[in-house]
């Protein structure tokens, strides 16, 4: 290149080179070195975004079935459950199935976001078995370290508790309490996990089961205690369990009880299913009352009596509270 030409990345009309070779002002070196700077400017973004990898189909296509999972949350569970498998799909053409140390990072949150679409899909259907397998898919997932994946805490913690309300109706105690000490050991510690709003709702429950102050545990499926829409698929499962527990403390607390008082204690609507509830469970039906049938009482019987009829002092003085507000 001779003196004063131009070099073969700049434009020829930008520099004319052909005039004036031998003069050096100061103007057109000021020009010149503005020149430079522009195509500096212009050039260095697109040099820089060589040097990042661009997201293919498969990426662009994975990102998009999320969002569309994330934004209809009222989706039928077919529709869902086709976008999910696409997007399983993508995620097996994208080795990203499960984490591995071949699996790129970026990846990494499209597929726990994944996984935790389609656990959510599976408790809004109602399907237990489908929410576990995608509770297990994103274990891998949470356990990484931070460093790696950092967590995404309010989605992890809701699909978390809403394990924690599975195993609780499904009467798995101690898997239930084995998830709990795994909580409090997570890297970075547990913390508090009581506070934790999706966290510590299933955490009161249990404890209130197995006090057996399922009045408290009935107020807190009425109230803004819920945490999510997700959370109050399991209070009909709890609802039926809780008056199953009062029922059998009923038998063993009174020899009979007014329908009136029953319809309350079991937090039923109306005194024919008062009725329907007593058939089902083999109770006598006459002259206004329940009859409860003998129970044989082992040596804790008056034990057993006692806290028994503590159980349905709470729920029927929860029950009198729910009738003076309306």
């Amino acid at each position: 290149m001779q003196p004063g030409e131009a070099s073969n990345w700049i434009q020829p009309n930008i520099i004319n080179t052909t005039n004036h070779k031998q003069h050096h002002d100061f103007d057109r070196c000021s020009h010149r070195a503005t020149i430079y700077i522009q195509l500096a400017e212009h050039q260095l973004p697109h040099i820089k975004s060589l040097t990042l990898p661009l997201p293919t189909m498969a990426e662009r296509n994975l990102a998009q079935i999320i969002s569309q999972l994330k934004h209809s949350p009222s989706m039928s569970y077919t529709d869902a459950n086709a976008l999910l498998s696409k997007a399983k799909l993508a995620l097996l053409k994208l080795n990203a199935l499960t984490p591995a140390p071949s699996t790129p990072t970026h990846l990494l949150p499209l597929a726990r976001e994944t996984y935790e679409q389609g656990a959510l899909f599976a408790i809004r259907a109602r399907n237990p078995e489908a929410f576990t397998r995608y509770v297990q898919q994103l274990q891998p997932f949470y356990e990484l370290p931070a460093a790696v994946l950092p967590p995404n805490l309010a989605e992890r913690n809701k699909v978390t508790g809403l394990s924690l309300l599975l195993l609780l109706t499904q009467g798995r105690y101690a898997e239930f309490h084995t998830e709990l000490e795994s909580l409090e050991n997570r890297e970075g510690g547990g913390g508090d996990v009581e506070s934790d709003r999706y966290l510590g709702y299933p955490i009161r429950l249990e404890r209130w089961l197995m006090e057996g102050s399922y009045d408290r545990v009935w107020k807190a499926m009425k109230s803004s205690e819920v945490p999510c829409d997700e959370y109050s698929v399991f209070s009909e499962i709890l609802k039926n369990q809780i008056r199953s527990e009062i029922a059998s403390s009923s038998e063993r607390a009174y020899p009979s009880l007014p329908i009136s008082s029953t319809k309350s204690l079991l937090f039923l609507d109306s005194e024919g299913d008062v009725i329907s509830f007593a058939h089902h469970r083999g109770w006598i039906v006459r002259d206004g009352n329940i009859y409860f049938p003998d129970t044989a009482e082992g040596e804790d019987g008056d034990q057993n009596k006692e806290m028994s009829q503590m159980v349905i002092e709470n729920a029927l003085g929860y029950a009198r509270e729910l009738e003076t507000i309306v």
